[in-house]
């Protein structure tokens, strides 16, 4: 009987233990913009690093043969990933871009390696500033899609924002490889 009684106790305490290991802390919680800024700065690190290591005459490199005819540079494809990011967090914010935008491609009037990081990194910043307005009650509320008429969230316009950012860095990767550099995340 006294081995079952410890053997009891043992298990409770055991229960417990497991139950308490299990349930996040206060401290640890996290909000939704907090877990979605997260991606995002995932993806900003691994594309601005990229970004940093190809060399300034290389910007403006795109392939040329194949099936690459009329691709967007190097540049242009930082140029275009801050201009989707700062008319996602207007979208998001329901306010104009604070920015030149451009369109898609972003400002032809930015050319240079050290134009397009600034325009980039301060869409970062943009971003992110959208992201934190994301909370659990507005995340799925209707919003305007900035790229069509159908209705979207804040969350999938988040969402969409790593996304797209990752979506260009894999063919920036592409042409650091094409230049034989390799990427700072494959180092």
């Amino acid at each position: 009987m006294r081995n079952r009684s410890v053997w009891l106790a043992a298990s409770l305490v055991l229960a417990c233990t497991f139950a308490a290991a299990t349930q996040p802390a206060a401290a640890d919680e996290r909000s939704v913009a907090q877990v979605l800024n997260s991606s995002v700065t995932g993806a900003e690190k691994e594309l601005m690093s990229a970004a940093d290591a190809m060399p300034t005459d290389k910007f403006s490199f795109a392939p040329t043969g194949g099936e690459f005819k009329g691709v967007r540079t190097f540049g242009e494809q930082l140029r275009h990933i801050a201009a989707v990011n700062y008319i996602l967090g207007a979208a998001i914010l329901g306010e104009k871009a604070p920015v030149d935008t451009g369109g898609e491609s972003g400002p032809t009037t930015i050319n240079s390696k050290s134009d397009i990081i600034k325009y980039a990194t301060d869409s970062f910043a943009y971003l992110h500033k959208a992201i934190d307005s994301v909370n659990e009650k507005n995340m799925l509320s209707p919003i305007k899609y900035p790229f069509g008429d159908a209705p979207s969230s804040r969350l999938a316009l988040a969402v969409l924002s790593t996304q797209h950012i990752f979506d260009h860095y894999g063919q920036m990767v592409e042409y650091l490889r094409m230049n034989s550099i390799v990427p700072p995340a494959s180092r």
